[in-house]
């Protein structure tokens, strides 16, 4: 059997980063939390846990904090958040990732001048949840979030002030692109900016290519990771046999023995790790 693992499988700059981050802060010897799991992998954050770090789920818990470093996630927070760290005098390390940050800015210029936000992506997202936050226009809308076609139809803001349109960095391009289509097609005087990472994109495609190739396609990464679960969509397209799993411990199917070729892909939150066990399990076993 032969096996086809994608180049770009793993995590990206922005989490390999973050990650890092708090196994150094760590080494320094403070009680450290994070807002929120600092990527969407259980593996990852359990391992952190173990070794001392506290996971907060909400403004209330960061409320009661009296010392200590909190350190901001990948995915970015709402600019309350990192207020009331600094007010409560908490050290914060910020590792939001640069792309999120770019989105960030683009949102709070473009609605200081007038311009009304559409984001394209997950509503629940703590990365759309932090970029909608910074749409604070005097004279615009709310913020309208859309992630499928019947949100693209049918959302209602007023077509006498423009759209800025922006996505979230782990949307899928080609989908981002016909949503824009349709919100144009409904009169919408639009700018719109390609915020899709370009490591995103990259990884999409491989997947795609490859999953257009193999009998059987592994998708690796946590089930709550937005961007894995993308990337799972486009491999079932593409590829019939294609299955969502964890870890190593997930594998407990039996691959097609006519399957010739198996290909393997990972979320961007999935550490080199567990990419290298799953590959090893299935060399060996099939």
């Amino acid at each position: 059997m032969e096996i086809k693992l994608a180049k770009t499988a793993g995590f990206c700059f922005g989490v390999e980063r973050a990650v890092n981050s708090v196994y150094e802060l760590l080494k320094e010897g403070e009680k450290l939390y994070t807002y929120g799991p600092i990527i969407h992998n259980d593996t990852v954050v359990n391992d952190l846990k173990e070794k001392g770090v506290t996971v907060i789920e909400s403004r209330e818990e960061l409320l009661s904090l009296d010392e200590g470093t909190v350190v901001i996630r990948a995915h970015g927070v709402p600019e309350c958040i990192t207020d009331i760290i600094n007010e409560k005098g908490l050290k914060c390390v910020d590792n939001t990732c640069p792309f999120v940050k770019r989105i960030h800015d683009i949102v709070k210029q473009k609605s200081g001048e007038g311009y009304n936000i559409v984001v394209i992506g997950n509503a629940a997202h703590p990365e759309v949840i932090g970029i909608i936050d910074r749409a604070k226009g005097n004279n615009t809308e709310p913020p309208v979030v859309v992630e499928n076609e019947e949100e693209a139809r049918s959302f209602k803001l007023s077509k006498e002030i423009p759209l800025c349109i922006v996505s979230q960095t782990t949307f899928r391009e080609n989908k981002f692109k016909e949503l824009v289509e349709i919100i144009e097609n409904r009169g919408y005087n639009v700018n719109v900016v390609n915020t899709v990472c370009n490591a995103t994109s990259k990884r999409q495609r491989e997947a795609k290519d490859i999953a257009s190739g193999v009998d059987a396609m592994l998708v690796i990464g946590g089930r709550n990771s937005s961007n894995t679960q993308k990337l799972y969509d486009i491999c079932k397209n593409e590829c019939p046999d294609t299955r969502f799993i964890e870890t190593v411990d997930d594998l407990r199917f039996d691959i097609p023995m006519n399957a010739s070729m198996v290909g393997i892909t990972a979320g961007a939150s999935t550490p080199k790790k567990i990419i290298e066990e799953v590959q090893n399990y299935v060399r060996i076993n099939f």
